[in-house]
């Protein structure tokens, strides 16, 4: 987002804050690299904003939020479930969904984005308290968890409206709780999420970056239709246990492999990737975010590579 950003003169303030950036930005990058697609990923805090949150926003920084709305039941019970097509920061992702369907051609996919139950709970929390949350308060957290989902839902309907035909689900905490945790928690409303989502007619993008290893025979239950595999996570092994039916993208370092390596070496890791993947459905992707310090040969190498 950052690299993107940068590839045409702005900020990342500007990126994040400004659709008419974003998607100039994005589509900057699909034509320099050659990439499939475009999306609408940001920074996490959108949802957060249109519940009350309060951030400050720095020029080449994600949102650090100065206010957390969210320290009780009571404040659960507060807190207004948010119009997304008129709250601020969600207007503006939905503008962008428009904006995307208004300069590319119709087979180029769109990929819109909604935070995950447990990331926006810490992003109303604060990621420490509401991970101790989960321990000590389970009646606070399946309440708090249980709201924000119906936020998703209406989020991810308004941009499968403006356009998107794939609408991405960062729940990144995830990888940070056990399998019994996630189980409990988080399982069920990522099935109620994702088959929501696919109603409308869109695809779903489940993005858990880190190592999800152990949470992998949950995801298979949850159906997405892709999963971002990060580098931690042995390709081979989330093959088996997702099965054939399943998108996995990924998976470079995006920090040892995509950014510091040489482009040759880059080259070569795609090339022996997109080699041992061909015949299952794959996406050749970093594992996680490209960094801002990327060199551009780098990616226009992983793309000259994904082609062989």
């Amino acid at each position: 987002m950052q690299f993107a950003a940068h590839l045409i003169g702005a900020t990342y303030r500007d990126f994040y804050l400004n659709h008419e950036t974003l998607v100039e930005a994005n589509v900057a990058c699909m034509e320099a690299f050659d990439m499939d697609g475009v999306g609408l990923i940001s920074d996490p805090t959108r949802e957060a904003e249109a519940f009350g949150a309060r951030f400050d926003y720095p020029e080449e920084s994600v949102p650090i939020c100065t206010h957390y709305p969210v320290r009780t039941k009571e404040d659960i019970e507060a807190l207004k479930l948010p119009d997304v097509a008129v709250a601020r920061r969600t207007r503006d992702r939905i503008e962008g969904a428009a904006l995307y369907r208004e300069v590319l051609d119709d087979g180029i996919p769109v990929i819109g984005w909604i935070e995950g139950p447990l990331a926006e709970a810490c992003d109303l929390v604060g990621v420490a308290d509401m991970l101790i949350k989960l321990i000590s308060e389970p009646d606070f957290s399946e309440m708090l968890l249980q709201k924000v989902t119906v936020t998703g839902k209406a989020f991810a309907r308004a941009q499968v409206e403006a356009g998107c035909d794939v609408i991405g689900m960062g729940d990144a905490i995830c990888s940070q709780i056990s399998a019994k945790m996630y189980a409990h928690y988080v399982k069920d409303l990522h099935q109620e999420l994702v088959a929501f989502i696919r109603e409308l007619g869109a695809l779903v993008k489940l993005h858990i970056c880190g190592d999800i290893t152990h949470l992998l025979p949950h995801i298979r239950d949850v159906h997405p239709d892709i999963v971002d595999v990060d580098w931690m996570v042995d390709m081979d092994a989330a093959y088996d246990i997702l099965g054939p039916d399943v998108v996995r993208s990924g998976n470079l370092d995006p920090a040892v492999v995509v950014e510091q390596m040489s482009a040759g070496e880059v080259f070569r890791r795609t090339r022996d990737l997109v080699a041992r993947e061909r015949g299952r459905l794959f996406m050749m992707s970093a594992g996680c975010e490209v960094t801002p310090l990327t060199p551009p040969e780098n990616l226009a190498a992983m793309r000259e590579a994904s082609r062989l």
